[in-house]
């Protein structure tokens, strides 16, 4: 890909240990990127992949509710109170409107805190959520980014008018939202093929709730305008996002020329 009129490519290898947190305090993914440029092949980077995939998650839940989202959308729960839920809810806060924000995790301990540190950092109101179904059913906007397996939100508790960006679903099996809603809404992915198999979409679509050809659009056609986001203010909109290399090289090659801009980094000699 092009950025600032150099062309770059990148690779990253990222690896789960789901023992981290609790043995030794760090994030459970590990992983690096490295960035390369793409005319020469010389290496230019190595980066920590972990707050890139973070924020470049954050980054397209946030593109995808500037166009899916209600623009007065006010109300946001957040599923999943990790390093991927400050960054998600950061997002929002950024392109809507938010007042208040509901916080779930399955740890409730972790909730609390997560609601303390966010109302303190972003000057909104973020509490706890005792009752997931209640939060739901008073959001504008639903972000889910957990590990779950199985259905955390269900149909019964989206309202008309929501916006659902479902971040956790991103390999085989994995799931937060029951199938139904799907069906029922505008389903928008970052990529139909590899939603159809790791996103919210494989459940979907495997239950005969929807076809493959029923997904209304990728998010890059709704932000280049070849298709329209919201077109009122009842439909529910669901952005399946299960993260896309383009995204990583991006968010790699942004940092990247940050740093030299800024003289920052440890430079090496090749």
């Amino acid at each position: 890909m092009k950025l600032s009129g150099r062309s770059y490519f990148a690779a990253k290898t990222n690896a789960n240990f789901p023992a981290n947190r609790e043995r030794l305090g760090l994030p459970t993914i590990q992983g690096i990127v490295l960035l390369f440029d793409a005319e020469s092949g010389v290496p230019l980077a190595v980066l920590d992949s972990i707050e890139i995939t973070i924020r470049r998650t954050g980054a397209a839940t946030a593109a995808a509710a500037k166009k899916l989202a209600r623009s007065d959308s006010s109300t946001v729960t957040i599923c999943g109170c990790g390093e991927q839920g400050r960054v998600q809810l950061e997002a929002i806060a950024g392109v809507l409107p938010i007042e208040r924000a509901w916080a779930f995790d399955a740890d409730p301990e972790r909730a609390w805190r997560f609601a303390e540190t966010r109302s303190r950092e972003l000057s909104i109101e973020v509490r706890p959520a005792v009752d997931l179904g209640a939060a739901l059913r008073e959001s504008d906007v639903v972000v889910t980014c957990t590990p779950s397996r199985s259905p955390i939100v269900a149909k019964a508790d989206v309202l008309p008018g929501t916006f659902l960006a479902a971040v956790g679903a991103d390999s085989a099996g994995k799931q937060e939202l029951e199938p139904a809603i799907l069906a029922r809404g505008k389903v928008v992915a970052d990529s139909i093929d590899q939603c159809v198999e790791i996103g919210e979409l494989q459940h979907a679509i495997s239950g005969g709730f929807l076809r493959r050809e029923d997904v209304y659009a990728e998010l890059a056609e709704i932000v280049d305008g070849v298709k329209p986001g919201r077109t009122s203010d009842d439909e529910i909109t669901v952005f399946d996002s299960t993260g896309t290399a383009l995204e990583d090289v991006a968010a790699a090659a942004a940092v990247y020329e940050k740093a030299v801009e800024r003289s920052r980094g440890v430079r090496f000699l090749f």
